[in-house]
């Protein structure tokens, strides 16, 4: 179902996913009035990547679910969870922050065959791999009852993964499309993070995964 609707527009150099927390250390004024509203209201905001001055054209809304800290002079920090993803229509400069004409869009329809539910368990054994890498708890038995929609925006996600490319997945309308390209993305970043780590270990290395990724065509 495609719903249209008006929301305050936050623009980062970060890519959200749907089910994804992110913190945020809340300072500017117009951001502080934007949350200040959000909360008073119960209502989600967008986040779009920018990158540069380029203001991509799909987001995620996210929704303020905790606040860590207020502090004196009203800045705040919080953990927001992304919700749902949105084409952005038209932008508005009516504030002192920005709001967006947007539209929620989801994937299409597919049948969750024996391939998909495949790629998904390859997915989260990625994740558990680089998790235990790099040090990130996760709880696994839960994941365990995801389907593959939900598998698919952990993967995209996942650290390591360029904003860019991020980005390409959050657009994606399939779910076996985003879960091959993220699953595919994801296994490249475990393969350098692992040499990564031993030619840290062995004083080999600098430990900068962006080289490490580079210098083995991983990306």
């Amino acid at each position: 179902m495609y719903l249209e609707t008006i929301l305050p527009l936050f623009p980062l150099n970060v890519v959200l996913m749907p089910d994804m927390p992110l913190p945020l250390h809340i300072f500017e004024e117009r951001y502080k009035t934007m949350m200040g509203e959000c909360l008073e209201q119960n209502k989600e905001f967008g986040i779009v990547y920018i990158s540069g001055d380029e203001l991509r054209q799909v987001g995620c809304t996210a929704q303020i679910v905790k606040v860590l800290q207020r502090y004196e002079g009203g800045e705040m920090d919080i953990i927001t969870l992304g919700r749902n993803r949105f084409f952005l229509e038209e932008v508005y400069d009516r504030k002192s922050y920005f709001e967006a004409k947007i539209v929620h869009f989801d994937d299409v329809p597919e049948e969750e065959s024996g391939e998909l539910l495949m790629l998904a368990r390859k997915g989260i054994e990625s994740l558990r791999q680089l998790d235990r890498i790099i040090g990130i708890p996760r709880d696994y038995e839960e994941l365990k009852y995801l389907g593959p929609k939900p598998v698919s925006f952990l993967v995209s996600g996942s650290e390591g993964l360029p904003l860019e490319e991020k980005q390409e997945l959050l657009e994606m309308t399939s779910t076996r499309g985003r879960l091959k390209s993220g699953v595919r993305s994801l296994q490249k970043v475990l393969q350098a993070t692992r040499i990564n780590k031993e030619s840290h270990e062995t004083g080999e290395g600098d430990g900068n995964l962006r080289e490490i990724l580079e210098k083995y065509g991983l990306v």
